[in-house]
């Protein structure tokens, strides 16, 4: 049976959200992502793209080129509230979805021709998203997922389209070859240097040409220029690591404000694991200094989801990697080699009272949120928190990095 793959795209999210909390900043250029100099622009209005503005780019740069855009700090919360809204939607009309991002979803629709038309349907489940959520949204409609992702971006601004079994190449062929997912800027430039521009081109080569210059990478991209893709729809994808990261508005050399933000980070990944029934076997710690050199460390250790095991490894690494004379730009964390488990009792140096606390501290954090509880060494850090277990199956809120 030919597959039918539905692939769904909330325009300009969180611009869209903010419009919803807010009606005056419709028809403003909007930028939303991190408000100082060092901020990174998580989301832009298409009113500042006419600028050259665009989502990954420094805030700076983005107020220079549109410097009368509003500048929105952004919520992840609201964000994850009306992602949650459109996703309800989906699960209640859809058999099989993934949701690949905080405003993407891929559904297959396969074989529901026969009894409703899947092109019909998914302009009655889009039309549905619009008039309950008030977001607007794109989808496009194909036999797989990447020719559906492309169909997306080519019907955007809040609209759909439908390639007909056996159309994607030529669909695919007046486009840019920057319209392929997977080619980002250097692939681009690669590309470009050879000459290529449309993926008509693409097409037309040989795929052993594409991978002695890409390597295995070109293959998938020859595959993905001629419309060929077997990635199926995946409900639910396990996570292997957690992690955070702070980036610094100013660069500091202050070690207690860096150990106590490493303290925070720690004990509230540690709870993460926790909360999501899991044990890291392996953690590491990252140092980004002013001058943009990067330094990690990484140590094995046997499974634990433990505070006081954890805490104090983390700050001896740290300590190990630090470089006092440097001022410090980033620091983070990250837990991987995750495994489902709950946390063994040490016989000699765990008691029972500090099992009992992190129990009672964990149940006020589920009620209150994160950052209700924290150690007195970590009370600087402000930003330390999440809004969603990370392992309920849910893609992570992607945001411009929250500052300190």
């Amino acid at each position: 049976m030919d597959k039918t793959i539905l692939h769904l795209d909330l325009d300009t999210f969180f611009v869209s959200v903010e419009r919803l909390q807010d009606s005056r900043l419709k028809h403003r250029p909007l930028l939303v992502g991190g408000t100082s100099d060092r901020g990174v622009v998580a989301a832009c209005s298409y009113e500042t793209r006419g600028f050259g503005v665009h989502s990954g780019m420094p805030m700076k740069m983005a107020k220079q080129l549109c410097p009368e855009a509003v500048v929105i700090k952004g919520n992840a919360g609201t964000y994850s509230k009306h992602s949650d809204m459109v996703t309800d939607i989906i699960k209640e009309q859809v058999p099989l979805f993934e949701k690949s991002s905080i405003d993407e979803f891929y559904a297959d629709l396969t074989g529901m021709d026969r009894f409703f038309g899947c092109y019909h349907y998914a302009s009655e489940l889009r039309n549905r998203i619009i008039k309950e959520t008030g977001l607007p949204i794109s989808f496009g409609l194909s036999c797989n997922k990447v020719v559906s992702k492309v169909a997306t971006n080519e019907a955007k601004p809040n609209n759909q389209l439908k390639i007909d079994l056996g159309y994607e190449k030529p669909f695919l062929a007046p486009l840019s070859i920057k319209k392929i997912p997977m080619v980002g800027d250097k692939t681009y430039q690669v590309l470009r240097n050879l000459g290529l521009r449309q993926v008509k081109t693409i097409q037309e080569m040989p795929m052993d040409m594409m991978q002695r210059v890409l390597g295995a990478n070109g293959g998938v991209i020859w595959k993905r220029a001629n419309g060929i893709d077997n990635t199926p729809v995946i409900p639910f994808s396990e996570r292997k690591s957690i992690s955070t990261e702070r980036t610094f508005d100013k660069d500091t050399i202050d070690v207690i404000k860096l150990r106590g933000i490493l303290v925070a980070m720690t004990e509230n990944l540690a709870f993460q694991l926790r909360r999501g029934d899991k044990l890291t076997a392996c953690i590491a710690v990252k140092i980004r200094y002013s001058d943009f050199n990067t330094y990690s460390k990484q140590l094995k250790i046997p499974f634990t989801s433990a505070d006081h095991i954890l805490i104090p490894k983390i700050l001896e690494m740290f300590d190990t990697l630090y470089n006092k004379r440097l001022l410090v730009r980033l620091i983070g964390i990250r837990f991987s080699h995750l495994v489902q488990g709950n946390y063994q009792i040490n016989l000699f140096d765990d008691t029972e009272e500090a099992l009992n606390l992190y129990a009672a501290l964990d149940k006020i954090r589920e009620r209150f949120g994160d950052k209700s509880v924290l150690r007195a060494s970590g009370l600087g850090a402000k930003t330390i928190g999440r809004m969603q277990n990370p392992f309920n199956g849910q893609p992570p809120i992607i945001l411009a990095h929250r500052k300190q």
